[in-house]
């Protein structure tokens, strides 16, 4: 079991409150940036770096034993919504939220590394407090990698943990293998030729031939793509034209590509291209398209699971550990790192009540605050847990 926690729930809520009065978007979490390193600095910590990948923050700790370099990682950014909440810790920054729970992940791990520089002594190795900037949608992992987050010293394995709404309080999830999809975009261009919405007859149509190629690629999953491997095709935007009575010269459609399966992810572009190929002969348009790989599927190794479900059990009980039945293909850049060194995700139950049920991304998400205990126990009990 673990030991009785330092820690008071009050100080981690206060901690999570102030972040989230105080939100950031990514790459210019220069306040939360300084206010971790401030609260790292008195821990008597063996290096302190900041300005890592940006914005940052690295807190490094030997033990006092024998034992592997292991990583702890919370993203810091916020998201751009505009906070519906009516509590007296929302958001003071018009158009910016933490809607993700990345707050709660900030003063989790900065108050188990206190707990950690406490007991250094009972530390099995090295331990890298990693404070990442830029999760959402700028690759903020690859950035601190690209820094040397993962040397000096060289990290072993990795855990991170996220807050979910989607699963109770008091729960924690974890799944061996893929446990988060890839997350990849695109941007399409469509061109024809423009003139009078009346006389069609004259011009190109690049919106008609638009629209098929949204009915078009979705036959990419339903008829191309093995059932047993899960893979989502969105168009999230398309955009054409200036007025009612006018065809225009080019559309240009944005969209998001899902997969838990490598090879498959690796597929798309082709497959999107050999219909877009015969959609031009069909119908005389031309297209342009730039296809960006951007975050891979976040893999878990299972002997890093392992070491979580030994915690998990000290910390929630066996019988709270839980493969989270539904597939969800959101995307990590966690993903990054686990590409290079062994490690675990797992999610950390943020459900208590109808006010803590909404969402990700919703304008009203909010975290039963009870969840951040459990987190701050898991973090404390990896950084103690050995080889």
């Amino acid at each position: 079991m673990l030991a009785p926690d330092t820690v008071p729930t009050s100080a981690l809520v206060r901690a999570r409150r102030h972040l989230h009065r105080h939100p950031e978007l990514s790459l210019a979490e220069y306040e939360t940036a300084k206010y971790v390193a401030d609260a790292l600095a008195p821990l008597g910590l063996d290096a302190l770096r900041t300005d890592v990948g940006k914005t940052g923050v690295l807190g490094t700790l030997a033990g006092g034993r024998p034992g592997p370099v292991t990583l702890l990682r919370a993203d810091m950014d916020a998201l751009p919504i505009a906070e519906l909440n009516d509590v007296d810790y929302a958001s003071d920054r018009a158009g910016v939220m933490h809607a993700c729970g990345h707050d709660g992940h900030v003063s989790i791990l900065l108050a188990a590394a206190r707990t950690l520089a406490e007991r250094r002594a009972e530390v099995a190795g090295t331990l890298v407090f990693c404070f990442q900037p830029a999760e959402e949608g700028y690759a903020g992992a690859q950035l601190m990698i690209d820094d040397g987050a993962l040397e000096n010293p060289h990290v072993d394995r990795t855990f991170a943990l996220h807050l979910y709404t989607g699963l109770d309080v008091g729960k924690i999830g974890i799944r061996d293998g893929p446990f988060f999809a890839s997350s990849d975009r695109f941007t399409l261009r469509i061109k024809g030729k423009g003139g009078h919405g009346a006389m069609p007859q004259t011009s190109i149509d690049p919106v008609v031939a638009s629209a098929h190629f949204v009915t078009m690629v979705q036959t990419i999953v339903s008829r191309e793509v093995a059932p047993k491997d899960p893979a989502v095709f969105t168009i999230g935007k398309i955009s054409a034209g200036t007025t009612f009575n006018a065809i225009p010269d080019e559309a240009e459609l944005m969209g998001t590509v899902r997969a838990f399966d490598e090879q498959v992810r690796r597929s798309i572009p082709e497959r999107m291209e050999r219909i877009l190929r015969g959609l031009c002969e069909a119908m005389r348009v031309s297209y342009d398209l730039d296809y960006v790989f951007a975050y891979p599927p976040t893999v878990n190794d299972a002997a890093m699971n392992d070491v979580v479900r030994r915690v998990g059990r000290d910390v929630v009980g066996e019988h709270e550990m839980v493969d989270p039945h539904d597939i969800v293909t959101w995307a990590e850049d966690m993903s990054f790192m686990q590409e290079q060194r062994p490690g675990a995700y797992f999610i950390v139950g943020a459900r208590g009540g109808e006010s803590t049920s909404y969402p990700h991304h919703n304008a009203r998400f909010d975290i039963d605050e009870r969840a951040l205990e459990v987190g701050y126990r898991m973090m404390v009990g990896l950084g103690l847990a050995g080889a």
